[in-house]
C-alpha cells in the first residue's frame, strides 16, 4: 500500500514538474537581461570623456575594461536581443492563435505574456534607437521609435515621439524633460538630455560644445557616475578574473597529482569509500517525492492559488518576502519529512550528515568554489550558444537584478546563500547521494545526485551548468567527508551571483 501511495504521488508531482520543465524551453534566459545590464554599465563607464584632474586611474581603467567602441558593441548587443524577443513574441502569437483556435483553451494568460514581452521590445526598440543615433544612424533610429509609436504604451509613445521631434528638430514636446528623465535611465537618459539641451541652446553643430547651465550640470553628473561604473566594472571583472585563474591552477595542480600518485592524491581522498546505509531505495524515493517533489509541484502551488495573494501587484519587498516564506515552507517540510523517514534508522552509522566546524571544512569549501568557477563559466558560454537566449532562469536572478534596496537585498541574500545552501546540501549531498553509494560507486552516486540536482530547479537551460556545479559540490562533500564543505561553496557561489546581480542592476 505503501509503495502505490508513492507511486501515485510521484506520477501526479511529475505532471506540474515536467509541464513546467518543457515549458522553460519557451521562457527567455536571464542571461539577455544580464548581459544588457553589463552593456549599460560600459556605457555609462565609456561616457566621460574629460581629462582626470586628480591623476589618470580613470583612463587606465577605462582602457583595462571598456571596449575601443562600447557604442557599436552596445548596438550588436541592444539588436541581438531585439531580434531575441521578436522572435519570441512571433512564437507566443504562434501559440495565442492555435489556443484561440481550440474551444477548450483560455487564451487570456498567454496574451498577459505578450503584453509584457511586448512592452519590454519596447524599451528595448527604444534604447536601440539612442543608440543608432550616437552611431551616425539617424534614418535607422527614426524607424526604431517609429515602429514604438506605433506599437508601445502611452508613456513609451510620448517618449519616442519626444526623440524623434529631438532629432527632426520639429517643436519640443511638453514636459519632454520630465519624460526622458522617468521614461530613459542611465546612459540613454544622458543621450536624450544631452539633445533636449542642445536644441534649447540652439547648438546645432556636432562639434559644437553645450555650455548652458543645463549641460554643464549634466556633465556633472556624467562624470561622477562614470567613476562609480568604472569602479563597479573593476569589481565584476577583477574578482571572477581572479578567482577563476586561481581555480584554473588548482584544477591543474590536482590534475598532476592524480597522474602523478593516484593513491596520495587529494582527489583520491574517500574515492571508493560508501557509506553504510542501512534503508533502502524506498525510503529514498519517499524523501524526495513526499519531501521535495510533492510539496513543491502540488501543495504549494493549491495553497498560493487559494490565500487571496495579488502576485502582479506585489512590490519587490513583497515579492522578496513571498520567496522567502514559500522556500522556507519548502525545507521546513523537507527536513521534517527527511527527520521521520529516518526516524527508525537512528542512531545512524557513522559519517551521515557530519558538520565538523573546522579550518579543513573552510579551505575545502573554498577550493571547491575557486575550481567551480572556470568550469562553470565555460560550460555556460557553450550552453549559452545552444539554446540562444531560451530556456528559462531562475526567477531570483531576475528579481534581484532589479533590487536595490538592501532590506530586499538582504532578504534575498538569507533565502539564497544561506538558506538554499543549507537546505538543498542536506537533501541532495547529506542524504541523497550517500543513499545511492548502496547500489553505486561513489563516482556515479555524484553523477546521478548532480543531474537531479540540475533538473530540480526547472530550467531547461540551467542543467549543465548546474550539473558541473552539483558535480563540484558532490566531490568536494564526497572527498570531505563535512557537509559543511558543501554547504560553503554552494553559499559562496550565490553570494557572489547576488553580489554581481545587485552591481549590474545598479547600472
Amino acid at each position: 500500500m505503501k509503495r502505490i501511495i508513492l507511486a501515485l504521488l510521484t506520477v501526479i508531482s511529475l505532471v506540474p514538474f515536467l509541464l513546467s520543465l518543457v515549458g522553460s524551453l519557451e521562457e527567455p534566459q536571464v542571461q539577455s537581461q544580464l548581459q544588457l545590464s553589463q552593456t549599460n554599465l560600459l556605457l555609462q563607464a565609456s561616457a566621460w570623456q574629460g581629462k582626470d584632474e586628480s591623476g589618470t586611474w580613470r583612463e587606465t581603467l577605462q582602457k583595462a575594461l571598456l571596449e575601443s567602441q562600447p557604442q557599436q558593441g552596445g548596438l550588436k548587443q541592444y539588436e541581438i536581443a531585439v531580434q531575441e524577443l521578436i522572435d519570441h513574441l512571433d512564437r507566443l502569437k504562434t501559440q495565442q492563435t492555435v489556443l484561440e483556435a481550440s474551444s477548450n483553451s483560455d487564451p487570456a494568460p498567454i496574451q498577459a505574456v505578450i503584453t509584457k514581452n511586448q512592452k519590454t521590445l519596447n524599451q528595448l526598440q527604444i534604447n536601440l534607437g539612442l543608440l543608432q543615433y550616437a552611431e551616425n544612424q539617424p534614418e535607422q533610429a527614426l524607424g526604431t521609435w517609429e515602429s514604438v509609436v506605433s506599437n508601445g504604451g502611452q508613456n513609451q509613445q510620448k517618449i519616442a515621439t519626444v526623440l524623434i521631434a529631438l532629432e527632426q528638430s520639429q517643436p519640443i514636446p511638453p514636459h519632454a524633460e520630465a519624460l526622458i528623465n522617468d521614461q530613459l535611465k542611465g546612459w540613454f537618459r544622458w543621450q536624450g538630455l544631452t539633445q533636449l539641451y542642445r536644441r534649447q541652446g540652439n547648438i546645432e553643430k556636432p562639434d559644437q560644445i553645450c555650455d548652458t547651465p543645463a549641460c554643464g550640470a549634466l556633465q556633472t553628473e556624467v562624470e561622477k557616475a562614470s567613476q562609480r561604473a568604472l569602479v563597479k566594472l573593476a569589481l565584476l571583472n577583477s574578482l571572477p578574473l581572479l578567482g577563476g585563474g586561481i581555480g584554473v591552477l588548482l584544477i591543474v595542480g590536482l590534475l598532476l597529482q592524480w597522474a602523478l600518485g593516484r593513491e596520495k592524491a587529494i582527489l583520491a581522498t574517500n574515492a571508493k569509500t560508501k557509506w553504510d546505509t542501512p534503508w533502502n531505495w524506498e525510503t529514498t524515493w519517499q524523501v524526495l517525492v513526499v519531501g521535495f517533489f510533492f510539496p513543491s509541484q502540488i501543495v504549494l502551488p493549491l495553497v498560493v492559488g487559494v490565500l487571496p495573494l495579488p502576485m502582479a501587484d506585489l512590490s519587490l519587498m513583497g515579492k522578496a518576502f513571498y520567496v522567502l516564506a514559500t522556500y522556507g515552507a519548502i525545507a521546513t517540510v523537507g527536513l521534517g519529512v527527511l527527520f521521520l523517514s529516518l526516524k527508525d534508522f537512528r542512531p545512524l552509522p557513522e559519517g551521515w550528515f557530519t558538520l565538523r566546524p573546522n579550518l579543513k571544512a573552510v579551505l575545502w569549501g573554498l577550493g571547491g568554489y575557486l575550481v567551480a568557477l572556470p568550469l562553470v563559466v565555460l560550460v555556460s558560454l557553450v550552453n549559452q550558444e545552444i539554446w540562444q537566449g531560451q530556456g528559462g532562469s531562475n526567477p531570483l536572478l531576475s528579481l534581484a537584478l532589479d533590487s536595490q534596496n538592501w532590506l530586499v537585498l538582504g532578504i534575498f541574500f538569507f533565502t539564497a546563500a544561506i538558506l538554499a545552501p543549507v537546505f538543498e546540501e542536506i537533501i541532495f549531498r547529506g542524504f541523497l547521494l550517500p543513499a545511492l553509494t548502496r547500489y553505486f560507486p561513489v563516482s556515479v552516486a555524484i553523477i546521478l545526485s548532480s543531474l537531479l540536482f540540475a533538473i530540480a530547479h526547472l530550467n531547461v537551460s540551467e542543467i549543465l551548468p548546474l550539473f558541473v556545479l552539483g558535480s563540484v559540490l558532490g566531490l568536494v562533500y564526497s572527498r570531505s567527508r563535512n557537509l559543511l564543505s558543501s554547504m560553503i561553496l554552494h553559499s559562496l557561489w550565490n553570494s557572489g551571483t547576488l553580489l554581481s546581480l545587485f552591481i549590474l542592476g545598479g547600472g
